[in-house]
């Protein structure tokens, strides 16, 4: 079955997010199951240049935004097709953002023409369905109906928070027919709404989580898209997302000081004392280190991190932290860093080596998410061994079994649940941690039991392969 996806950004070209992580890892897994994927990306810089012997499959005259050219090659371990548009994509740097740090004002007009693409390839290109990713390629579906297609659509929502909501006055630039101005159709709250137009014409939709799938049907979780997603509850599937783990894997990574394995993890220790030489933390063996990696945002939770950060300090632990994002969290953070040397270190940006390096050597790995629809950071500690500490919602809650008593006794137990995200309870949480790594014994089981988790791809692309295989048959 040959299934065309598309979405803003995939690695190994273009990374803001796990969206990249998702769509760069999950075809191959799909290509097991029988799946043949071809990914539309746009043509941002850095995926024309890994495309530099691709073939011009097809060219549009009227796209919004102007003329444009598709590209097709074989790139970064995908079938890629290419929106060679440079009027919309050729532009340096985040590919949503502008060098202000402010959205490009021509958002709405540039994956419009992504979505346009989608579905005239889609429909002309001989697939059996369309596999559109979050609201950068929720117009995809529109066009498609519009078109009188009824090639099936599944729509997939990594993050209800980015919706892509536009202005009214936009819509006569999209070349859809008036009637699609409607609530039935592209409409939300008086404007253009891709992310609503990509969960109204889909067929089926999947989020990242069965934790996230249940939260967002409801007024706390919704974001003000509750109602419609509660109304299409009966096509809507939790599917979890999971990692690349022959990219993911402690006992080949070329990023570590040590390579190791679940049979012999000693050698995280020499990874712990890189990591802190790289970070300037004065790491004692016997005493806790914990790591974060990920956007330094409000909802990541880095705000309560800095608030705990006088009881994870009491416990003689440390903490090692990689990221960028709000100015104030990250004047926070260098602000810790300094008050505490030797004791916290940051690393403002991100640093391929660093992220490696954390999750190989820290002992446990905060993600103190306020929401989180899957989460990455967490299936990457559990792979190499750092104990995560989650907060208990989302697909944090999905994927972490909290070592309480009970599960210990029973021999479960991955890591640290703590609920509500609070900096109160993520102390507590931290406390736990703390108690529970004093006891080498038990330390030991709950690392080998993070490392015998499957993160992989294979459960969750048996899934993907049977929901689309039924669209396609309808």
């Amino acid at each position: 079955m040959r299934v065309l996806a598309v979405a803003s950004e995939a690695v190994p070209f273009v990374k803001t997010g796990g969206l990249a992580d998702v769509v760069g890892s999950l075809p191959a897994a799909l290509a097991r199951e029988g799946v043949a994927v071809t990914t539309l990306l746009p043509g941002y810089p850095a995926v024309l240049d890994a495309l530099a012997d691709a073939e011009e499959a097809a060219r549009f005259a009227d796209l919004p935004g102007g003329p444009a050219r598709l590209l097709r090659g074989q790139a970064g371990g995908l079938a890629v097709a290419a929106l060679d548009a440079p009027a919309l994509f050729d532009r340096p740097g985040n590919p949503y953002l502008g060098p202000d740090g402010a959205d490009w004002p021509d958002n709405g007009i540039r994956f419009a023409a992504l979505g346009a693409a989608a579905a005239r390839l889609a429909a002309e290109g001989g697939f059996a369905a369309l596999h559109a990713h979050d609201w950068q390629a929720g117009l995809a579906g529109a066009y498609l109906r519009h078109a009188g297609s009824r090639l099936p659509v599944l729509f997939t929502l990594h993050n209800l928070a980015f919706q892509g909501h536009f202005p009214a006055a936009l819509f006569p630039h999209l070349g859809l027919p008036d009637a699609a101005f409607a609530l039935a159709g592209v409409e939300f709250h008086g404007g253009v709404g891709f992310l609503k137009a990509g969960l109204w014409y889909a067929d089926a939709i999947t989020t990242v989580s069965p934790t996230y799938a249940a939260e967002i049907t409801t007024p706390e979780g919704g974001m003000g898209l509750d109602g419609l997603l509660a109304g299409r509850a009966g096509v809507l599937h939790g599917i979890l997302n999971g990692i690349d783990t022959t990219a993911w894997d402690p006992a080949t990574d070329r990023h570590l000081a040590a390579r190791f394995d679940a049979a012999d993890p000693a050698p995280r220790a020499a990874n712990r004392a890189a990591l802190g030489r790289a970070l300037g933390i004065a790491a004692d063996p016997a005493r806790p280190l914990f790591g974060f990696v990920g956007r330094l945002t409000w909802q990541k939770g880095v705000d309560l991190i800095l608030d705990a950060l006088p009881a994870l300090l009491a416990t003689g632990g440390s903490l090692a932290l990689l990221g960028s994002g709000e100015a104030g969290l990250e004047a926070r953070a260098r602000a810790a860093a300094a008050a505490h040397p030797g004791r916290v270190g940051v690393a403002i940006g991100y640093d391929e080596r660093i992220a490696r390096l954390i999750y190989a050597g820290a002992d446990g790995v905060l993600v103190p998410s306020r929401f989180e629809p899957c989460g990455l950071a967490q299936l990457c500690a559990l792979r190499y061994g750092a104990v995560p500490v989650v907060a208990r919602l989302g697909g944090l809650a999905d994927t972490v079994v909290d070592a309480n008593p009970m599960a210990l006794q029973a021999g479960w137990g991955t890591g640290l649940q703590f609920s509500p995200p609070t900096a109160g309870m993520l102390a507590a949480a931290l406390r736990r941690a703390a108690a529970l790594f004093a006891d080498a014994g038990t330390w030991r089981r709950l690392q080998r039991n993070a490392m015998a988790t499957d993160v992989s791809w294979t459960r969750s692309a048996a899934q993907y392969a049977a929901l689309l295989s039924a669209l396609a048959r309808g």
